[in-house]
């Protein structure tokens, strides 16, 4: 059976951005300070450098999913019908290299990116994006790539298997807390793994 997890960094009071989020500054203020642990990681620089254990997580990461799901504003180009120009926040070669797919009011065809990355945009609800990236990522897992309110939606309709929460030793006071509204799931720690940098927390989803 293919495995759901979601792997999302959080400040240690709990946000996954900071305030005043905007097109310009999408994860807001303070919030690229979140992701530095991975972005300095010999594995995303590719430059071959000392390994530590978060280029284990990044490795995990980037080649155990077969395919992501996000929500619209995670992919971005702001509310109401697609600007057709906008291919999301990453440029021409997206970092997923598999399909991913955008939870959606409003229907678009698939976008297919260079590295192999194809944005396949869901209309019908969560289950039937879960169902469709369970078929394309055949014997890997599904990850929810974010943002909170995609992870809340799977968290509080019990289809989350795994969470890994990367803990960034940053406060960010205030922003989009991750876990809101997601009712009263069972959260087991099933692996805990520190760095300088950040801490991996795994937790299974009862």
């Amino acid at each position: 059976m293919t495995k759901t997890t979601c792997h999302i960094t959080v400040s240690v009071d709990g946000f996954v951005a900071g305030p005043n989020q905007s097109p310009e500054n999408p994860l807001g203020e303070g919030g690229e300070d979140l992701h530095q642990w991975m972005v300095e990681t010999s594995t995303w620089r590719k430059d071959g450098g000392e390994r530590t254990p978060d280029d284990d997580m990044v490795d995990e990461i980037l080649g155990g999913i077969g395919a992501f799901i996000m929500g619209r504003n995670m992919f971005g180009g702001g509310p109401g019908p697609w600007e057709e120009s906008w291919t999301g926040w990453w440029g021409e070669d997206p970092p997923y290299h598999a399909p991913v797919f955008v939870l959606t009011h409003y229907p678009r065809e698939p976008v297919k990116m260079p590295g192999g990355t194809t944005y396949h945009f869901v209309t019908d609800g969560i289950e039937s994006a879960l169902s469709q990236a369970k078929a394309a990522a055949g014997d890997k897992m599904v990850a929810i790539a974010g943002g909170a309110q995609a992870v809340q939606q799977y968290l509080r309709a019990g289809l989350l298997d795994e969470l890994t929460l990367h803990i960034s030793p940053i406060c960010l006071g205030s922003g989009e807390r991750l876990l809101e509204n997601v009712g009263n799931p069972v959260l087991e720690p099933i692996r805990v793994i520190a760095s300088p940098k950040v801490t991996h927390v795994t937790y299974r989803v009862g």
